[in-house]
């Protein structure tokens, strides 16, 4: 593949196996699970695909491990490694797309006093693991890792706030 059209989902394999140093495409789906999961999910039958092509394009290696189960671990190639920068370093914008499903049924006609409550329980639940978990590790995570827990804190606690206001409007006299 000579131009292969690299996507979000690319950079997150060559990053996460980056980290890893190697990896197989079960390694990329766990460690995508417990790191990035709730800022940028990601189906697990995509990250085998991107793995393979990843690979067709040159910006992985791949070797077959002998026995048992003969796992595909993967390295990024020099190629890999400047895709991987070069994307890194590119400070382009691209606008945010929230994807929050009690906010589309809000838009369908969900009614609000049956969906905020749940929701904004959730949302708190979700903020207080956040918290817990800078408090307990955010040392120990890099800086870039602790800013994303910090969006990840501030956005849940915005979704709390939203979630209290619609049930605020909900009242009689609001």
């Amino acid at each position: 593949m000579d131009d292969p059209r690299l996507t979000t989902p690319s950079f997150l394999v060559l990053g996460i196996i980056d980290k890893l140093g190697e990896a197989s495409p079960y390694d990329v789906k766990v460690e995508a699970a417990r790191t990035v999961a709730p800022f940028w999910s990601m189906p697990h039958a995509q990250v085998y695909a991107q793995c393979d092509r990843l690979v067709d394009a040159g910006l992985l290696s791949e070797v077959r491990q002998q026995g048992g189960r003969m796992r595909r671990v993967m390295r990024l190639t020099p190629a890999g490694e400047a895709a991987l920068a070069e994307w890194l370093a590119d400070p382009a914008f691209v606008p945010v797309e929230a994807r929050e499903r009690g906010i589309l049924k809000l838009w369908f006609g969900a009614r609000p006093e049956v969906l905020a409550p749940v929701q904004l329980d959730e949302h708190e639940r979700t903020l207080t693991n956040y918290e817990e978990l800078a408090d307990s590790v955010g040392d120990l995570l890099t800086r870039g890792q602790r800013e994303a827990l910090e969006f990840g804190i501030r956005y849940e606690r915005m979704m709390v706030d939203f979630w209290q206001w619609v049930e605020q409007r909900d009242r009689p006299g609001s």
